[in-house]
């Protein structure tokens, strides 16, 4: 008696459910009053999920429907080869139910970690849930790419949001067809799902009645403790800039110091999470003076701020304060995505002005030239402009959450669906992980910079068109940027496309080094030496297609980083006695990481 007890799961307790469900009930009715109140005030009008418009989206897919319909011959053969497929997966499933062996009509991709429960393979009906899925998206997918007359922009669109769809009709995403979430049901008696539906109350409840889904614990890590943790010191700040200079490791450093411009899309310590991948803390390492540009995370009271106040109060005043602090003219700098595309505008602003004192320019997964966008594109045309700048004048900025939610669109199986079923369906918390926390603590946009690099970049495409853009006065013309340059592209990039960073290679005037790391947009960036992941790709030519580029590329095992801390010594103009923040002409405000970090806002 006592083993056959022990085996079944716990009872509930019905006092502890029926408390939950008067908790639950009492906070729902909150957040659909407050609903209701945000809809009769008209608040809530014109919002959008991150930068999407949904008419817009609707618009493409009336489009879409109409050319579909214009060659019905062509939509039935797609729907006959569809019963075809699955007619092929009953009979495999039938004989999978009598006991015998059949190979599977379709495969999830090796990456795709969405079925990586062994049920999916060994119960014959949740096999057979997985490959009805599987077919069913695939033959969506090719149906939606096989339709003609679509312009570019549309098809784009179609596509991406096609897979949109797929990914959150996925088996995984509900309670009933997902063996994991089926077997904690019945483990716990169902508090699995209670404990999801609190989970899902709180998030609403902490975004004001939308849905922002917790990737983390916000109270997992502290700024300056356990995350951005070189130290280092605020010796300048502005409106919009707190410049971080990090104190020596070394006896003898660099001569000329090293500036570090991050996108402020996102926040700084991106580059410093933890000393294991701190690539700040690498680069101290290895006798650089490094200063970093961390950017405010603006208020209504900064949505005048334009690309040319970023690139006069960010780069350019962190010139003169270096100077003041080390006494030093000459630097190296680095640009990160946007910090890197606001480096090449600030160098050729500078080349116009015959100011020279930027001695070597690294791009980390920079755009300069926007033809070619990546799924980013699907979200700028004008119509979702012209929505997103009115959304923007109502409060003067874009916010973070709305930014941060359109680059997890971008990648929807990890940064949404994921999470709806760790935190809503197994009712679990999400883990601490330093990444996840940095990707959450979003920052906002000025209305004025925003619309500026979104028409000017995204839309028209000015940048790289010389004379296309004139900041502070001068045409900005790229050609004439004649500073040796790093170019660092990541090959399976979403945000920044390799093929389209590879314009720098073709369009800066002076010398060009080009190097692939494999991986993405951030873990390509992050890959520290000790890691042992990854590889790179070196090639001295400079031939006009990146995919000859490539051909001819050697293959590297393991991080790019040492072949950047080679090229950078080259540039540092000798070693001097190690500074340390404070000692020059400039004193110290505050202690690393600053307090522009660590403003949030919800």
């Amino acid at each position: 008696m006592t083993g056959q007890s022990d085996s079944q799961p716990p009872l509930p307790n019905p006092i502890e459910i029926a408390e939950t469900i008067k908790s639950i009930a009492e906070r729902s009715q909150k957040l659909v009053e407050a609903f209701l109140t945000d809809q009769s005030t008209g608040q809530s009008a014109g919002a959008g999920v991150g930068h999407a418009d949904p008419m817009n989206v609707g618009e493409a897919f009336l489009e879409m429907t109409r050319s579909m319909l214009s060659d019905p011959a062509k939509l039935t053969e797609a729907q006959v080869k569809f019963w075809q497929d699955y007619g092929e997966l009953w009979q495999n499933s039938a004989r999978r139910f009598l006991g015998q062996s059949s190979d599977p009509i379709e495969n999830p991709n090796s990456g795709d970690l969405r079925f990586k429960d062994p049920e999916w393979e060994s119960n014959a009906v949740f096999n057979f849930i997985k490959q009805s899925y599987l077919l069913s998206s695939r033959w969506l997918l090719d149906t939606v790419h096989d339709v003609d007359g679509l312009d570019k922009t549309t098809a784009k669109k179609i596509d991406f949001y096609a897979r949109q769809f797929i990914d959150a009709m996925a088996p995984t995403n509900f309670a009933m067809t997902n063996p994991e979430v089926m077997r904690a049901t019945v483990d716990t008696g169902g508090e699995n799902l209670l404990s999801g539906l609190q989970n899902m109350l709180s998030d609403m409840e902490r975004s004001n009645g939308n849905l922002r889904i917790k990737m983390v614990d916000e109270d997992a890590f502290t700024l300056g403790e356990d995350i951005a943790t070189t130290p280092g010191k605020v010796v300048y700040q502005n409106d919009l800039i707190q410049l971080i200079q990090f104190a020596p490791t070394t006896k003898k450093v660099y001569r000329r110091p090293l500036l570090i411009m991050p996108p402020w899309i996102n926040k700084y310590y991106i580059l410093d999470l933890r000393p294991k991948n701190s690539f700040i803390r690498s680069a101290v390492d290895q006798g650089h003076t490094v200063y970093v540009v961390s950017w405010v995370n603006p208020d209504e009271t900064l949505a005048e701020m334009s690309y040319e106040d970023y690139m006069l109060q960010g780069p350019l005043c962190a010139l003169a304060a270096i100077e003041q602090a080390t006494g030093e003219r000459e630097i190296n700098a680095i640009g990160y995505c946007l910090g890197g595309t606001l480096l090449a505008s600030t160098l050729a602003y500078m080349a116009e002005k015959c100011d020279d004192r930027i001695k070597s320019a690294t791009y980390f997964v920079t755009m300069i030239d926007f033809t070619e966008a990546g799924e980013l594109g699907v979200f700028i045309d004008e119509e979702q402009l012209i929505s997103l700048e009115e959304r923007m004048a109502k409060r003067g900025y874009l916010e973070g959450h709305e930014m941060a939610t359109t680059f997890n669109m971008l990648r929807a199986n990890d940064l949404i669906w994921s999470f709806v079923v760790n935190n809503y369906l197994l009712g679990k918390e999400p883990v601490p992980f330093d990444l996840l926390y940095w990707n959450s603590d979003s920052t906002r946009m000025p209305a004025a910079m925003h619309n500026f690099y979104l028409r000017k970049m995204y839309l028209e495409n000015k940048l790289i068109e010389p004379g296309g853009l004139s900041l502070g006065g001068v045409p900005i013309n790229l050609g004439k940027v004649e500073t040796p340059s790093f170019i660092l592209a990541t090959l399976e990039d979403h945000i920044a496309p390799w093929k389209s960073t590879y314009a720098g290679v073709n369009t800066y005037g002076g010398p060009v080094n080009f190097c692939l790391a494999d991986s993405g947009h951030i873990a390509g960036v992050l890959n520290a030496p000790d890691s042992g992941k990854y590889s790179h790709w070196t090639n001295s030519g400079r031939p006009k297609s990146p995919d000859d580029w490539l051909a001819g590329a050697t293959e590297h095992t393991g991080s790019w980083w040492p072949e950047w801390f080679k090229w950078a010594g080259r540039h540092g103009g000798g070693k001097v006695p190690a500074r340390v923040p404070g000692d020059g002409a400039l004193t110290v405000i505050e202690d690393a990481p600053g307090s522009y970090v660590k403003l949030r806002f919800q």
